[in-house]
């Protein structure tokens, strides 16, 4: 099913015709499997991306409809709370939230430095560890389980 089907499944009352579809990058699959099994309930992106394509923030009670890597869509999450903070001060609830590989802060320290360094790179810019970081966190609303 492709996003507006799965959107026009989910619509109801509160959910008006706004929503974003987008996938997690080069690890969407595992990624939004995760997800849609609610292990991941947080994400987190580099907030000069924002800037640099002048692109909105995620705002609370955003609807996004996740998409793997052949641009499925698998579920609908939305937007619980964002937090806009310094790399080095992203605490280790908000890892475990991201529900990735041992969900420790040293583990979503050393793939977050990573991914964002490439991010940075590719925009011309440098990763340096009090960059500012959006933390997101989210519910799946569809499909219900």
């Amino acid at each position: 099913m492709n996003a507006k089907q799965m959107w026009d499944k989910f619509l109801d009352k509160e959910a008006g015709d706004s929503y974003d579809a987008w996938q997690y990058g080069s690890h969407a699959n595992g990624l939004a499997l995760l997800t849609l099994l609610k292990i991941k309930t947080a994400t987190s992106s580099a907030y000069p991306i924002y800037v640099q394509y002048d692109e909105p923030l995620p705002q609370v009670g955003n609807y996004s409809i996740i998409l793997d890597k052949q641009d499925h869509a698998v579920c609908i999450i939305q937007t619980t709370e964002v937090t806009i903070i310094p790399f080095d001060q992203v605490n280790d609830e908000h890892a475990y939230l991201e529900g990735e590989g041992d969900r420790t802060l040293d583990y979503w320290r050393k793939i977050h430095a990573d991914f964002f360094t490439q991010e940075m790179e590719n925009m011309g810019q440098q990763f340096h560890k009090d960059m500012l970081v959006v933390c997101e966190k989210f519910k799946v609303v569809y499909p219900k389980s």
